[in-house]
């Protein structure tokens, strides 16, 4: 290509790779699966620099179907690889792939200290509540009282909430979205990709095998201006029936607990409803909680708050370093005291 010659606009199919898919027909991971597919081309992603690293899990068959270089690694060590290939070629733009099971159970330790070192890749962690790969036995995030291969009797374990988990570990950027909603997942992922610093987002994700309807409370297309709250930043916190009565949150008076309130009911007007900052981050702890039938569920970008990053300030160290002794191995053996032996 000539230096006049303009560089050519890549599309979907210039990030779909040769292999088949093969998830479970209507599995949610095909949505997201196009969304990433869709979204890179957007933001002028490079499949040459572009890394998806993934664990074990249905989600982790994802490198496979990129068109962009992949590492299918260990259950639950994606975190450590994907540290890895960033701290060696910073330049790269990794994706972190993983699920509920591989990335709380056994990658729980990796997923928090990921997330605590601010490492600067995107982390999407699908999150349909069962372990689908093996067969529908009970993840970390499946609800109590959950049937399954493993717990014949009902799960008695109380369930991870995955935002709730990161903020915990000291993330500075916590998203949620869902996978078939393609208009906010697509731009979810854009926001994430422009944050520097580790990105969790957390992307409810339907098991249509071993767990089907899972997520139907949230998703039910009859209910979701009652049950999702999508959040804009500096927007107030509303959500509801856009022809009827608004409803929105506030706090309790005296309390530091949310409550749901209707515009125009007992004198509440919208000055009275909170507005959405992304910056605060005890306020993301309480919207994370959130879940119908008494909440809505909070959807979009819940904290991004920027600091820096694990791998420049690792890297500016070893710069550091270089100016004060020797710059490679050679010549520290070299350096210094040093004798011959006759």
């Amino acid at each position: 290509m000539s230096p006049s010659e303009p560089a050519k606009k890549l599309t979907r199919k210039d990030f779909v790779s040769d292999q088949d898919v093969r998830w479970c027909p209507g599995c949610g991971d095909y949505a997201i699966l196009a969304t990433i597919q869709r979204t890179l081309p957007k933001v002028g992603a490079d499949p040459a620099k572009t890394v998806f690293v993934s664990g074990i899990g249905c989600s982790s068959r994802f490198p496979y179907y990129m068109n962009t270089y992949g590492f299918h690694s260990i259950h639950g060590r994606a975190p450590a690889f994907a540290t890895g290939l960033k701290l060696t070629n910073p330049e790269l733009d990794v994706w972190l792939i993983t699920g509920d099971g591989d990335g709380l159970s056994i990658g729980g330790n990796h997923l928090m200290h990921i997330l605590r070192r601010n490492v600067d890749v995107q982390m999407i962690l699908f999150n349909n509540r069962i372990y689908g790969l093996t067969k529908g036995q009970y993840s970390p995030t499946s609800l109590v009282g959950l049937r399954s291969p493993s717990t014949p009797l009902g799960s008695v374990d109380m369930p991870v909430t995955p935002a709730l988990l990161a903020l915990g570990a000291g993330a500075r950027f916590v998203a949620r979205s869902v996978d078939t909603l393609a208009k906010h997942l697509g731009p979810t992922f854009i926001e994430a990709r422009e944050h520097r610093g580790t990105s969790f987002i957390e992307v409810l994700q339907n098991c249509p095998v071993f767990h089907d309807g899972a997520w139907d409370h949230v998703k039910d297309k009859k209910r979701t201006s009652e049950t999702m709250l999508m959040l804009e930043h500096g927007k107030p916190m509303l959500f509801g029936d856009k022809d009827g009565p608004q409803k929105g949150l506030r706090l309790k008076p005296n309390s530091l607990e949310l409550e749901v309130v209707t515009v125009g009911e007992d004198g509440v007007s919208e000055a009275d409803i909170l507005v959405h900052d992304e910056t605060n981050r005890p306020m993301a702890f309480l919207l994370a909680g959130l879940e119908p039938p008494t909440f809505p569920m909070a959807l979009g970008v819940l904290l991004r708050e920027p600091a820096p990053t694990y791998d420049a300030s690792v890297l500016a160290q070893v710069e550091a370093a270089k100016q004060q002794g020797p710059t490679n191995l050679d010549e520290l053996l070299h350096s210094g005291h040093t004798w011959t032996v006759e």
